[in-house]
C-alpha cells in the first residue's frame, strides 16, 4: 500500500503542473475573421509586384463525398490608399483547402479600376473578412480564412536630391512576407466597410471592382 502511494505522488505532482488535468485536449484553432495588412511600393517603375494569398482551412467542411464541394467561403476585400480613400473592393470564392493569390499591381489598386482614379495608388492598407456569402456590400463573418501578404521594401527613400528636382531611385527592392494581422471587427467597422464599397462604387460609375483570380492560377 505504501508503495501505491509513493507511485502515485509523482502522478499527483504532474497533474497539478498540467494545471490539474493531465490529459488536457488541444486548444481550438484561431478563431479570426478579420485581417488587416499593408502594401507599399506598389505601381512603382523597377519595383517587383505584391502579393496577397489568402487560403481555405477547409474548418467549415462538413462532409467529404468525392466530388462535391462544400465549405465554400469568400474573401471579402477593401483596399484603401494612404489618405484612407477606399479604392477597391470585391469578395472572392475560396473553396475548402483552395488558395487564392492577387496582384496588388494588376487586381487590387490599379488606375483602370481604382473608385477615385487618382493615378497610379502606391501604398495603403488592405482589409480581409472571412466570410459566408459573396456579397461585398454586406459580408457575413465566418472563421476559415488564412492570408499573408509579400511586401515592396526599398532601400531607398526617392527624396529629390535638389528642391523641385525629380524622385530619386529607390532600389534596389527586398521583398518580405508577413502573414494577415488578426484585428477586432466591431459593428460599426463591418457596415462602414460595406456601405462605403457600396457608395464607391456608384459614385464611381462602375469603378472600384477589385479582380479576383482564377484559383488554379498563382504567381
Amino acid at each position: 500500500m505504501k508503495k501505491l502511494g509513493l507511485l502515485l505522488l509523482p502522478i499527483l505532482a504532474i497533474t497539478l503542473m498540467l494545471g490539474g488535468n493531465a490529459f488536457a485536449q488541444p486548444a481550438p484553432g484561431d478563431g479570426s475573421y478579420y485581417f488587416v495588412t499593408y502594401y507599399s511600393n506598389a505601381n512603382t517603375s523597377g519595383a517587383p509586384d505584391g502579393t496577397l494569398r489568402i487560403i481555405n482551412d477547409g474548418d467549415q467542411a462538413t462532409a467529404s463525398p468525392e466530388g462535391v464541394e462544400n465549405g465554400t467561403l469568400w474573401a471579402a476585400i477593401y483596399v484603401f490608399d494612404d489618405s484612407q480613400e477606399m479604392q477597391t473592393c470585391c469578395a472572392c470564392v475560396i473553396t475548402s483547402d483552395g488558395l487564392l493569390s492577387e496582384s496588388v499591381n494588376k487586381e487590387l489598386v490599379n488606375l483602370n479600376i481604382n473608385i477615385t482614379g487618382r493615378g497610379e495608388v502606391q501604398r495603403g492598407t488592405i482589409k480581409v473578412i472571412s466570410s459566408s456569402n459573396g456579397n461585398e456590400f454586406s459580408p457575413a463573418p465566418l472563421t476559415g480564412l488564412r492570408g499573408w501578404m509579400t511586401h515592396i521594401q526599398a532601400t531607398t527613400n526617392g527624396i529629390p536630391t535638389t528642391p523641385g528636382g525629380p524622385d530619386g531611385s529607390k532600389g534596389p527592392w527586398f521583398v518580405t512576407e508577413t502573414a494577415l494581422a488578426d484585428s477586432n471587427l466591431s459593428g460599426t467597422e463591418l457596415a462602414n466597410l460595406g456601405e462605403t464599397c457600396s457608395f464607391g462604387r456608384t459614385l464611381g460609375s462602375g469603378y472600384g471592382f477589385c479582380l479576383c483570380t482564377p484559383e488554379d492560377y498563382d504567381f
